[in-house]
């Protein structure tokens, strides 16, 4: 039979037995029959196939893409191989709660960077900005490492105010309230 055209979406499929090279056209240079030609439109049986040969090509794409993004574990191992330790600048004991986008009143934070409700972050009344604590329920004994970017909390007795995703993975968010132990945490320094 003849050559086939390539298929167009919404477009009919040209059928042509032969082509010719324009020399009409100066750089570029376009296809055109020669002879015999018959149009036929693409039957609902090619599109179906067309747009599997799509959905293959797309889940092959993320196949092969996805795993590359994903990460192998080994970091942590390889840290602690290498002998890193973080010190521990100074402790604080006390009752820490949780705050959200709903009860702060919006995304804004006193450090300028958006709240996120599932983020590791929390407020704090007197630590720096950006300074890294880990914060460790006393109950349960999770911890969970946050950054500070917010100031509060406001009410008394309590020294820290987490995400309501941290208080999630700490395992004090149905109850609100929790006491901690937070250790202010200073540089990555490696032993040797």
């Amino acid at each position: 039979m003849g050559w086939n055209a390539l298929f167009q979406w919404g477009m009919p499929s040209i059928r042509v037995r032969s082509f010719k090279l324009d020399p009409s056209l100066s750089s570029v240079y376009k296809f055109r029959p020669a002879r015999s030609t018959s149009v036929t439109w693409q039957t609902k049986h090619t599109k179906i196939m067309t747009r599997k040969i799509q959905s293959l090509g797309i889940a092959l794409l993320a196949v092969l893409t996805i795993p590359s993004c994903a990460s192998t574990g080994k970091g942590k191992a390889e840290a602690k191989e290498a002998g890193t330790r973080v010190p521990i600048k100074s402790v604080q004991h006390g009752e820490a709660s949780w705050y959200s986008i709903k009860t702060n009143g919006g995304t804004h934070t006193a450090s300028g960077r958006r709240l996120c409700n599932q983020a590791p972050t929390a407020a704090h009344k007197t630590l720096p900005m950006g300074t890294k604590v880990r914060v460790i329920n006393q109950i349960n004994g999770k911890s969970e490492i946050v950054t500070i970017t917010d100031r509060g909390p406001y009410t008394r007795g309590r020294i820290i105010d987490l995400t309501i995703g941290s208080a999630e993975r700490l395992g004090f968010a149905k109850r609100g309230i929790a006491p901690v132990k937070v250790e202010v945490l200073g540089h990555i320094k490696a032993e040797g």
